[in-house]
């Protein structure tokens, strides 16, 4: 086998990058999360709806969106799997038939306090302090902001 070049000075490395940090840090949070979501009869993207509506239930398939940066094309085969399951209602709004209202159902409400459950779990596994993860999650938001502002988003 011929031996390759070394890279030039220049070439970031992989783990110096913060790109990188953050999508092996969100697999390696994706990872807990999939071994707990089952108890839930949850996927990943279906819990973050469900905490959506728990924070307030009847919004609309674009304030979904919004709160979780999915476009309808994402949200709508979700929701319409989260509708047979019966976690939730779906019903066109009555003053603009074009927007969909989502509801929780009896089942989906009485889902949050099994959820609530997960949450020592998770603390658990990232062997952080409350404050630490309070911290992270400030600084992670802000970072969001930041890109979503150069973007013109």
């Amino acid at each position: 086998m011929k031996p390759t070049a070394p890279p030039p000075a220049s070439a970031p490395a992989l783990n110096d990058q913060l790109c990188f940090a953050l999508y092996s840090t969100s697999l390696a949070m994706m990872r807990i999360y999939r071994g707990l979501l089952p108890k839930l009869g949850l996927t990943y993207p279906q819990y973050l709806v469900m905490m959506v509506l728990w924070e307030q239930d009847q919004l609309t398939v674009s304030d979904i969106g919004e709160r979780l940066f999915l476009d309808s094309a994402t949200l709508t085969p979700l929701l319409k799997r989260m509708e047979a399951q019966g976690l939730v209602a779906r019903e066109r709004a009555r003053h603009d038939e074009r927007q969909v209202i989502v509801s929780l159902t009896e089942q989906g409400q009485a889902l949050r306090q099994d959820a609530a459950a997960l949450l020592p779990e998770i603390l658990g596994a990232t062997k952080c302090s409350v404050d630490e993860i309070t911290g992270l999650r400030d600084q992670l938001v802000a970072l969001r902001k930041k890109l979503n502002d150069s973007a013109g988003l």
